[in-house]
């Protein structure tokens, strides 16, 4: 698989699934960019680990991805320095976990507007670019708790499957200028984010899944550049599930 020569935009990329993606696209070639909100020596790492491996074609840029004014900013700057974009992934994300009695206004807010809106922000910001070229692969992150929540994941289990509803919408309005827009739904990944979830019971988590091992990030940037390649051409408004069947007996 080779993306030489496309333009990428990922979100979250600076650790994680998110960086496994940034990794995956640079090393087949692909011109990336990425956005972090704070951490910027993670962000820099990224950068300079790939560099070490020859692939100097990957930048980094601090956005609130919550702020629709900073989105649109970034996504202009980077259209008219590239001339064009074709391909987003949408990744960036937290958990602000709690038991919907006691979850406060803020817990709420912030998970969706950073796990939700930020999608919205960024797909209208490249909508138009993409129709222009007639062509755009978009790739949201989604999660089995989308449909398979655990107590307390109201606020994320909702951004969740916001996106899945989004992402459905979006294909049906796009395909006729030749842009997919698929999301993937990973599980039990092993990054920062589950680290509470896993130092409680991964044991008993690993049982529950019938591969018997949580997913690496790079699981699921593989099948987002399945999704973002020509062999996923005719593939569009679908969710694609990635937990070592995870899900087939629920949670």
């Amino acid at each position: 698989m080779s993306f030489s020569g496309k333009k990428v935009l990922v979100t979250g990329g600076s650790r994680g699934i998110g960086r496994a993606v940034v990794e995956g696209f640079a090393r087949q070639g692909a011109k990336v960019a990425f956005v972090y909100h704070s951490n910027e020596e993670a962000a820099q790492d990224v950068i300079t680990s790939l560099a070490g491996e020859g692939f100097e074609t990957v930048t980094a840029h601090k956005c609130d991805v919550s702020k629709q004014d900073e989105v649109d900013a970034l996504v202009e700057k980077l259209v008219e320095e590239w001339d064009g974009l074709d391909i987003l992934v949408n990744n960036a994300g937290i958990v602000k976990d709690g038991l919907l009695a006691t979850m406060d206004g803020n817990a709420w807010h912030s998970v969706l507007s950073t796990n939700l809106h930020s999608v919205y922000y960024f797909c209208h910001a490249v909508t138009r670019p993409m129709m222009s070229q007639r062509s755009g692969r978009v790739i949201n992150m989604s999660s089995v708790a989308a449909e398979f929540p655990n107590q307390g994941q109201a606020n994320y289990a909702a951004s969740k499957g916001g996106i899945q509803g989004l992402t459905r919408c979006m294909a049906t309005e796009l395909g006729r200028r030749g842009i997919t827009v698929n999301a993937v739904a990973p599980g039990f990944i092993e990054t920062d984010m589950t680290v509470a979830v896993r130092n409680a019971a991964e044991s008993e988590i690993k049982k529950s899944i019938p591969l018997r091992r949580l997913g690496r990030p790079e699981d699921i940037a593989d099948a987002v550049m399945f999704l973002a390649g020509d062999n996923a051409s005719y593939i569009t408004g679908q969710i694609i599930t990635v937990d070592g069947g995870l899900t087939l007996g629920g949670i």
